[in-house]
Parts: structure tokens; C-alpha cells; sequence
């Protein structure tokens, strides 16, 4: 209340002012201000949802990557294991074919095609193999085992598509684990940070006009108060100023000198 000295008045608005415990913004508390607050306050709460919501999906993602890339890896040592096998029975069978690949690769047959998939706004990159021209390669182990280097080529092509899978596997891996990374970041900066922020706002701007209101409720009463005390002192004063007017009438009715000139009616007399 305003009838509080200055120094417990000030040491009032600091206790309330420290009242709203936490980080806070500092604006001048009003109900623009406290209406601004309220959008921003909701506006975070939807954008924390979505960013939950996109972070779940990321999640579910990322682990689903992670359990394929397990899987490729798991199947790649057997194709591996596979591709030298075949390799040296084509080298037992048709002698020293190195000489004969190497001359007839004139430019690679066999090119990687990249497509983006968007996940929840993140861009993920796909390889993808696919093959170019005719197969340089028909001719090679003609003259003898020519079905164990067929065979040999087949699951050389079956390693390298499993490799390009398995590569774009892990790029995927990585960047869905630093987009994960960056949007828990912002969710937590927004659950612990923005949104404390904003309610601590809120609350200090709701505490400070309840105590204007009552600051302005209380001056409102001491006013009307105040004018109550000076009607009842005017209206005291009018009646008292009414009874002096009324004896000083009938004061100067008894003291004025008669007048001989009018006729007086004098009261009978009963014998």
C-alpha cells in the first residue's frame, strides 16, 4: 500500500520482484505485455511438440538404420568370404585373368546414382548402383572355365551392391545421429530454457498488476473515504450556517423598531 514508507515499499517490490524465482524476461509488466507472453508461451509449447514429435521419428529412423546395417554387416562377411572363394576357383580353372580385365576396362560399367529421401524435414542420401553399356566381360575364360568366371563375376556384383547399400547405410547413420543430436538440443533448450523462461514471465507480469490492482483499489478507497469526510464536514457546516442564518432572521424581526404608521390589530378583550 502506498502508506508504507519508501524503504519498506521498495524492500515490498523487491521480495516480489524475487518472488518469481527463476530466469525471466525483463519487460515492463502490462496486459499488452502479459497478452504477448501468453502467444509466445504457446507458440513454444506447439514448437517443443512438433520438435518432440520430429525427434521420435528420427529415433525410430535412426534405429531402424542401425538394425539394417547389422544385418549387411552380418551378410558381408559370408559375400566376402564368397567373392574369394569364386576368385580363386576362376583363377584355378581359367589361369591368370587380371592381364585381360585390366585391358578391356575402357570406363566403368557399373555407376552410383544418388536420390535424397526426406525424413522429417532431414535429407538423407541414397546410393544406388546401376549399370551402363554392354558387359565388356562376355568373352573372358572362353576358351576354358569360363562358367567359374561368370560365377565369379555374379557374386563380385552381388559384394559391390551390398558395399554401396552398406555405405548408404551409414551416411544415413550419421546424419540422422547429428540431426537427432541438434533437434534433442533444441527440444531440451526449449522444455528447460524458453518455456520456464516465458511461464516466469507470465507470472511475474500476473503478480505485478494483482498488486497494482490492489495498490489502485486501496487509493480508490482512500479517495472515496477522503470525500466522504469532506461531504459530511460541507453538509455540517450548511446546517450550521442554516440555523445561524435562521437566528439572525428572527433576531432582526424581534429587535426592529415599529413602524406608527400601520394598523396594528389588537387582540380582543374577553370581560
Amino acid at each position: 500500500p502506498r502508506h508504507d514508507s519508501n524503504k519498506q515499499w521498495y524492500q515490498r517490490r523487491v521480495a516480489i520482484t524475487a518472488g518469481g524465482s527463476g530466469d525471466k524476461i525483463n519487460v515492463f509488466p502490462s496486459r499488452m505485455i502479459l497478452t504477448v507472453m501468453k502467444t509466445r508461451l504457446k507458440g513454444a509449447q506447439k514448437g517443443h511438440s512438433l520438435l518432440k514429435k520430429k525427434s521420435d521419428a528420427l529415433t525410430l529412423k535412426f534405429r531402424a538404420t542401425l538394425k539394417k546395417i547389422i544385418e549387411n554387416k552380418t551378410v558381408m562377411g559370408d559375400v566376402m568370404k564368397a567373392v574369394y572363394f569364386s576368385l580363386a576357383e576362376a583363377a584355378y580353372a581359367a589361369g591368370d585373368i587380371s592381364q585381360t580385365v585390366i585391358q578391356n576396362a575402357d570406363k566403368a560399367q557399373n555407376k552410383i546414382k544418388f536420390t535424397k529421401d526426406n525424413v522429417a524435414g532431414v535429407q538423407l542420401t541414397n546410393f544406388t548402383m546401376h549399370s551402363e553399356g554392354s558387359d565388356v566381360y562376355q568373352l573372358t575364360g572362353l576358351g576354358k572355365g569360363g562358367q567359374t568366371v561368370t560365377r565369379c563375376k555374379e557374386t563380385a556384383q552381388k559384394a559391390i551392391k551390398l558395399l554401396i547399400e552398406l555405405a548408404s547405410l551409414q551416411t544415413a547413420f550419421i546424419t540422422l545421429d547429428e540431426a537427432i543430436k541438434i533437434t534433442n538440443r533444441r527440444v531440451n533448450g526449449i522444455e528447460y530454457v524458453i518455456i520456464p523462461r516465458f511461464e516466469n514471465t507470465i507470472a511475474y507480469c500476473i503478480e505485478e498488476l494483482d498488486e497494482r490492482d490492489r495498490e489502485e483499489f486501496y487509493r480508490l478507497k482512500k479517495v472515496q473515504d477522503k470525500k466522504k469526510v469532506i461531504r459530511a464536514k460541507q453538509k455540517k457546516f450548511l446546517e450550521e450556517y442554516a440555523l445561524k442564518e435562521e437566528a439572525s432572521a428572527a433576531s432582526a424581526l424581534t429587535d426592529a423598531p415599529r413602524n406608527l404608521l400601520e394598523t396594528e390589530h389588537d387582540p380582543d378583550i374577553m370581560f
